[in-house]
């Protein structure tokens, strides 16, 4: 095994941001405003379907598929919600002690500050987190780092890179350079959960992997109100949610066993 075999699909998509950034910060000069928020508009309205995609549908297959095999009854998808709901509060109250959004937004000023960038640092944070959640939450990056890390096989994430460079495109035309910020996320928080997937989830069971997916949708509705100007949420914040539903799962199975998985 070789890093390249396991990180291919990072580097790959990290590259496909970069082209797509490059493209859009020269067209972004040539588009009127008006014509950049109705960019932003549509980029918000797909996200939120892509949030639905990855809370609802996915939570509505896990309730059909799991509830025959536990002894649930008509409250497995309650239970289910419950772990959503409690890795959602948890987790956003632990982004909040921990001032993520604060720092996210201070480290894209930062960034804006050593490249001399053109605008004001705020926009400039502004395209940076709006991008990097964008970039690093939903049903792609997770499943796609997972087949990445221990299966070597990238193919999700280069499918996502071809997204995420029309994205960036988009996103940078109407947001500015504070999206090619996101370049640094897209390798740190993608590599970095490719090589935790690879030494740590062989034993994770897919109703765990799959509602970090559920979490993971409800932030990128979050991002999409961000987006869409409706209410201003500090989505950053909300990101250690994603990863608390294996430990939630784990908890009560090792208390009740069966509640959430089949036996054996």
């Amino acid at each position: 095994m070789s890093w390249w075999s396991m990180l291919n699909g990072t580097v790959v998509n990290a590259a496909t941001v970069v082209v797509g950034c490059t493209i859009g910060l020269y067209a972004g000069g040539k588009l009127p405003e008006r014509y950049r928020r109705i960019v932003l508009d549509g980029l918000g309205l797909v996200t939120i379907v892509l949030g639905i995609e990855a809370s609802v549908v996915i939570l509505g297959r896990l309730v059909g598929e799991y509830r025959p095999l536990v002894d649930a009854g008509t409250t497995f998808g309650a239970r289910l919600g419950m772990v959503t709901i409690g890795s959602l509060l948890i987790g956003s109250l632990a982004g909040t002690w921990l001032r993520l959004h604060e720092r996210l937004e201070s480290l894209g000023s930062l960034i804006h500050a050593k490249l001399g960038a053109k605008g004001e640092a705020g926009h400039f944070a502004e395209g940076f987190l709006t991008a990097s959640v964008i970039f690093c939450v939903g049903p792609l990056t997770l499943l796609g780092c997972l087949n990445n890390g221990t299966r070597f096989d990238p193919s999700l994430l280069y499918v996502k890179a071809v997204l995420d460079g029309f994205c960036a495109l988009a996103l940078t035309a109407s947001l500015g350079s504070g999206v090619a910020g996101s370049i640094l996320t897209v390798l740190v928080f993608q590599g970095g959960l490719t090589v935790a997937f690879h030494y740590g989830a062989d034993g994770l069971p897919e109703l765990s992997r799959e509602m970090m997916n559920v979490v993971g949708g409800i932030v990128l509705l979050a991002n999409a109100l961000l987006i869409l100007e409706i209410k201003k949420i500090p989505v950053a914040n909300m990101l250690p949610g994603i990863f608390l539903p294996p430990a939630m799962i784990l908890l009560v199975e090792a208390i009740r066993p069966g509640l959430f998985l089949p036996p054996g």
